[in-house]
């Protein structure tokens, strides 16, 4: 398999590992026949940080971006190409899809018996505690802007794989305690929308709606948020000093 070959599976195989990890701890919270049943919001937190760590770790082949937003900021500051991005895009996709899928073969048993369609839903993905379109989506931006901007400066505008598992890890928990009340903090376009298709997709018994009209704000959200992370640390950041 020639380099970029790897790279892509390299994204596929970290993205899955980082949505498997983070959607359990949320399937672990949420449905309730599990022992994790309402174990709260921080148990949420730190897992989705541990999921990213495991993620990141595994990744390093291809810089351990295993986010949308991530790649587009590489490609804005010039480490990688407008094609790598979209492959790092589809990779990215296909990973957070498998991740979504094994998540359920692993609860499958606690999704059937799960009587609230919504807890089912949000396991998958993310959704507002108050429903403002508008205002998720800004809260959305700022707190990939942060995630993106950090890691930017840590690594001199380089790759998060640079930076290291374990402060990327304790960042995405700083966000997700102290940015992910209004949204659930997806802050990763693949995070959102790859569990949302799964959810779709797979045979869940009793599921319900996908919440198709709210899915373009994590998306576009994040997007927004890692381009402008991009364009202002060439400014404000000593990148490549």
């Amino acid at each position: 398999m020639d380099g970029i070959g790897i790279k892509f599976l390299s994204e596929v195989v970290g993205t899955a590992v980082l949505v498997l990890l983070g959607t359990g701890v949320v399937a672990n919270v949420a449905l309730t026949k599990t022992k994790g049943f309402a174990a709260g919001t921080l148990m949420v937190t730190i897992g989705w940080g541990l999921a990213v760590f495991a993620g990141v770790t595994v990744s390093y082949k291809s810089g351990a971006h295993l986010n949308p937003a991530v790649s587009l900021a590489q490609f804005i500051l010039g480490n990688i190409s407008f094609g790598t991005m979209l492959l790092y895009w589809l990779a990215q996709m296909i990973g957070a899809v498998i991740g979504a899928a094994l998540c359920w073969l692993a609860y499958r048993q606690h999704f059937d018996q799960e009587p609230d369609p919504a807890a089912k839903l949000g396991v998958f993905s993310t959704g507002p505690a108050i429903r403002n379109y508008a205002w998720n989506l800004v809260t959305e931006i700022i707190g990939t802007f942060v995630l993106v901007f950090v890691i930017i400066a840590f690594t001199n505008g380089k790759t998060p794989a640079q930076l290291g598992a374990i402060p990327v890890a304790f960042l995405v928990i700083a966000i997700g305690v102290s940015l992910g009340g209004p949204t659930g903090y997806a802050i990763n376009p693949a995070r959102d929308l790859g569990p949302r298709i799964a959810h779709a997709i797979l045979p869940i018994r009793g599921k319900g709606s996908n919440d198709w009209a709210y899915a373009w704000v994590p998306v576009v959200g994040p997007l927004v948020g890692g381009a402008l992370a991009a364009v202002l640390s060439v400014a404000l950041l000593p990148i490549g000093s």
